[in-house]
């Protein structure tokens, strides 16, 4: 069988408006992700018994079952459940955000703890409120540790948004599974999509390395 990679021409809006719509749900889940991820990363550090409890039963069973099980039990159970309609796009965002906030819980989790309790200590001593402590003195410190992890995790999450394919969301993979259907090329059309999901992946994946490095530096670590 010959290979005809031009045929790739013909479907390259198609590809694209695919890509758009990985990237947009990716940046998303990110987004609300790390936001979940932080709050988790608290309560998992609380001093409260109940709340290390419940975060840790959320992030040992969101990381110990696969996130495609997840999202197939987002999309069809959950609607039966609540009595609900839910879309593809809200049952991804809601599977692929659960999936963030757990994994980037343990990355908050480890550089909270990095943080000298002398300066929850000065904290107390200046008598400020619980809340500031966590916006203008744990938030940044914590950031600046986690995110060389937090870019990983970045990119781990934009390849496990093919997953979203499988429940009829129009990302990248979905759109090159019906092109390579009604083209009958397979070969042409998913190696093409393989090496875009690379050629976003790989140059992030070597931004993370300089970034930790700089970070690292900069921590003096």
């Amino acid at each position: 069988m010959a290979l005809d990679f031009s045929i790739i021409l013909r479907f390259q809006e198609a590809l694209a408006l695919g890509l758009w719509t990985t990237i947009k749900l990716t940046l998303i889940c990110v987004v609300l992700g790390c936001s979940l991820g932080f709050f988790i990363g608290l309560a998992r550090t609380s001093r409260s018994t109940v709340l290390r409890a419940i975060s840790s039963v959320y992030v040992e069973f969101f990381r110990g079952t696969p996130v495609l099980v997840q999202l197939f039990w987002i999309f069809f159970c959950l609607p039966l459940i609540l009595d609900v309609e839910l879309s593809n796009l809200i049952s991804g965002v809601i599977a692929l955000t659960l999936y963030m906030g757990a994994i980037s819980s343990e990355t908050f989790r480890a550089s909270l703890k990095s943080i000298g309790p002398e300066q929850l200590d000065a904290c107390v001593a200046l008598g400020l409120p619980r809340r500031v402590q966590v916006t203008s003195v744990i938030l940044p410190q914590a950031v600046l540790r986690a995110i060389p992890t937090l870019l990983s995790n970045c990119v781990s999450l934009f390849k496990e948004s093919a997953l979203v394919s499988a429940v009829g969301m129009a990302d990248l993979m979905f759109v090159g599974q019906n092109i390579s259907n009604n083209t009958a090329r397979p070969i042409e059309v998913l190696t093409v999509v393989a090496l875009i999901y690379f050629l976003i992946a790989f140059p992030l994946t070597r931004a993370v390395t300089l970034v930790e490095r700089r970070v690292l530096a900069k921590l003096a670590i």
